[in-house]
């Protein structure tokens, strides 16, 4: 086991500004990690180097008081100046064992893989985690082709840490992927975008165990 645990994964939250109509964010986290999100990921791909250590260092200290995961997307020197406790990185970003070296053998580094290839390279870089998807295809990722089940499954297999799923997926749709190996599902809309965000979280943590826990006997 490295610095993730599976159930840690199970609802795992995804930043993004754009959904909140003028809403705090640090607030809306706030709400989704009392409502039952295990994970949170800073997401915010137009935003600052200073607007993002700005939020980051609001929304830590909520993380962390709460004995939630907070990891930063992409972003090495926004976790070292925030305190948050890791990065999730793509196959486009730093490295994954750049990513360990400037954080440390403690901090969290999560990765996206694509297929088993992937998974495998960054399992054997160290990562804590892998993000997999996306898994159904959405209206803002029109140019994405959505990973087979199968794929999914064989990814999860392929390695000794766990898979969270991710992109595109919702309450309805999350029950699909039981069964694959998945630790749990990371959503951005689905709780971002919700006009009660605490509501909608307390429906997807719901369909979560139903889906994971279930079906993974933990």
């Amino acid at each position: 086991m490295r610095n993730v645990k599976p159930e840690q994964l199970l609802l795992y939250a995804v930043t993004d500004r754009t959904w909140l109509h003028g809403r705090s964010l640090p607030d809306c986290v706030r709400d989704a990690i009392a409502a039952g999100a295990t994970f949170v990921q800073l997401r915010e791909k137009h935003a600052s180097y200073e607007e993002k250590v700005a939020l980051a260092r609001e929304i830590a200290p909520i993380c962390r008081n709460a004995g939630v995961p907070f990891v930063i997307d992409d972003d090495v020197q926004v976790a070292l100046a925030s305190g948050a406790d890791g990065v999730h990185v793509g196959q486009d970003d730093l490295a994954c064992a750049e990513a360990r070296r400037l954080l440390g053998p403690q901090a969290i580094v999560g990765v996206s893989a694509h297929n088993v290839a992937e998974a495998v390279a960054a399992y054997e870089q160290g990562a804590d985690y892998l993000g997999s998807g996306a898994l159904v295809a959405t209206s803002t990722k029109s140019d994405v082709t959505p990973l087979a089940p199968e794929e999914l499954a064989r990814i999860c297999a392929a390695v000794d840490i766990p898979v969270v799923g991710i992109g595109g997926l919702n309450a309805e749709n999350i029950p699909r992927f039981a069964g694959l190996g998945c630790a749990g599902a990371a959503v951005v809309s689905a709780i971002f975008a919700a006009s009660d965000v605490a509501e909608s979280t307390r429906e997807l943590r719901r369909v979560c165990e139903n889906t994971f826990w279930r079906t993974t006997n933990r």
